[in-house]
């Protein structure tokens, strides 16, 4: 956990930017963006789909490149 304690003669403005210094070293922040939308891992139907199309589209291509 994250923390800091205001100082004597210490504004509260001086306090906040202290705490944000220390919670952008801990990385707090970037992992709650980087957390914020959770993403399954895709399944091996939507891979296997993947490759087939990346395949088609690749032979397409390989075609093409003769006619042009």
């Amino acid at each position: 956990m994250i923390y800091a304690i205001k100082k004597p003669n210490e504004s509260g403005e001086r306090l906040i930017a202290r705490f944000k210094k220390v919670a952008q070293r801990a990385r707090v922040l970037q992992d709650a963006r980087n957390n914020r939308f959770h993403e399954d891992a895709p399944t091996k139907r939507l891979v296997r789909k993947a490759a087939i199309i990346r395949a088609r589209h690749r032979a397409t291509r390989e075609r093409a490149k003769y006619y042009s």
